[in-house]
């Protein structure tokens, strides 16, 4: 059950859906949605939680820190830190348009925050994090 239960959280590519965010782990993703979805943002980059970057993606300059708090500052207001770390968020209703699975149980998505604008392209202006062209396609700031 709890099998399906995952796989029914990752949002079918093309399709727009809301996310009131609720934690956050690092400057990409994922954003835990209180709808059910968990978003790893598209087409960026950023330093993992542990400040190490993937062989196979950019690295940004900027700490994992920095990254994180960026994304919470465009998202909404820290409220706390939740047992495993994330930063626990307090923000609008975003609008979202899937791009499909991001792998695990994460959905890869283009967000647009009414408090930050559209997400991935915010982070990239920030420099906490790099925009990766192999996911980043014809998408427009």
């Amino acid at each position: 059950m709890s099998l399906l239960l995952a796989a029914a959280l990752i949002i079918p590519a093309g399709q727009s859906f809301s996310c009131t965010p609720t934690h956050v782990w690092d400057g990409d993703g994922p954003i835990w949605c209180s709808e059910g979805p968990r978003i790893r943002l598209s087409g960026i980059a950023a330093r993992e939680a542990d400040g190490s970057c993937r062989a196979n993606q950019p690295c940004p300059a900027a700490s994992a820190e920095e990254a994180r708090d960026a994304l919470v500052a465009l998202v909404g207001e820290p409220i706390g830190v939740g047992p495993h770390g994330h930063i626990l968020v307090r923000g609008p209703t975003m609008s979202c348009v899937s791009v499909g699975s991001a792998g695990g149980d994460r959905t890869a998505a283009w967000c647009v925050s009414p408090k930050g604008g559209d997400l991935s392209c915010a982070m990239v202006a920030s420099g906490t994090a790099l925009r990766w062209d192999r996911f980043w396609g014809e998408h427009r700031c």
